[in-house]
């Protein structure tokens, strides 16, 4: 009875002996997690549970001003030039060149300016007219319209017309 108790007890001092390596591993692995202050797991999830709300909230912030000033930055580009193009032609069917131009600059709404400069031998003429939301507040010349057309469709210009 004595050996066999003997028995026993070896077997509980090797248990012993194994839980307390596994005891100092399970601790490092945990100083490892918790660094050198003294809380436990518990304690420490509920910390970094808080952090990740307060950096949630701040990202969520954050976020919500970009949009903000994303959207200030559109509403701003409407009002810059879009469209233009540019076309050349010869005013006056001198052969001159195709000194004469027109050219359509845009906004966003498709309102902005139409300028032409008319060349001749011995002068140079320069029309300004309005255009809002692609319709012009005056007659437009051909060159002018094509101006126009060609800024709406994004081709850029420089064609030749056929005046």
């Amino acid at each position: 009875m004595a050996i066999a108790a003997a028995a026993v007890a070896v077997l509980a001092l090797a248990l012993c002996a194994w839980l307390a390596f596994r005891l100092r591993s399970v601790r490092a692995d945990q100083r490892l997690v918790l660094g050198e202050r003294r809380q436990d797991l518990v304690e420490h999830a509920a910390s970094l549970e808080r952090q990740f709300h307060a950096l949630h909230e701040y990202v969520e912030d954050a976020a919500a001003r970009l949009n903000d000033r994303m959207e200030a930055a559109e509403l701003r580009l409407d009002g810059t030039m879009a469209y233009r193009a540019l076309v050349r032609y010869d005013a006056y069917g001198e052969m001159s060149g195709r000194q004469s131009t027109s050219i359509a600059l845009l906004d966003a709404t498709r309102s902005g300016l139409v300028l032409s400069s008319i060349h001749h031998r011995d002068q140079a003429r320069l029309y300004a007219k309005q255009v809002r939301e692609g319709q012009a507040e005056l007659e437009l010349s051909p060159e002018e319209n094509e101006a126009i057309r060609l800024a709406l469709l994004g081709d850029g210009g420089q064609q030749p017309s056929s005046s």
